[in-house]
């Protein structure tokens, strides 16, 4: 990955969503810590195994609705195929 490219590629965007997707070969060493301007509220495309890890909580499975509130730090965790998210931001 060059310096500055993101380690997902948006497929759709609307004023009321995104279609994100991350790819299976992608190195679990991009898949860093961040936080984000606005609330979102992310949904899984499909089924898949990866998981996501918030601030001081363990990391759980992505196949249900979850809110992530503004600035708080959280990251995906690979697992296996491509995950697409569908994200709503407020």
């Amino acid at each position: 990955m060059d310096s500055g490219e993101k380690p997902y590629r948006d497929l759709e965007i609307t004023e009321e969503y995104t279609i994100r997707e991350f790819s299976e070969n992608i190195d679990p060493i991009e898949l860093m810590w961040h936080r984000d301007d606005e609330d979102r509220t992310i949904e899984i495309i499909g089924e898949t195994d990866w998981k996501i890890q918030l601030e001081d909580q363990l990391p759980f499975s992505l196949n249900e609705r979850i809110f992530i509130p503004r600035h708080m730090w959280h990251r995906v965790i690979k697992g296996t195929d491509t995950l697409k998210l569908k994200i709503y931001k407020k």
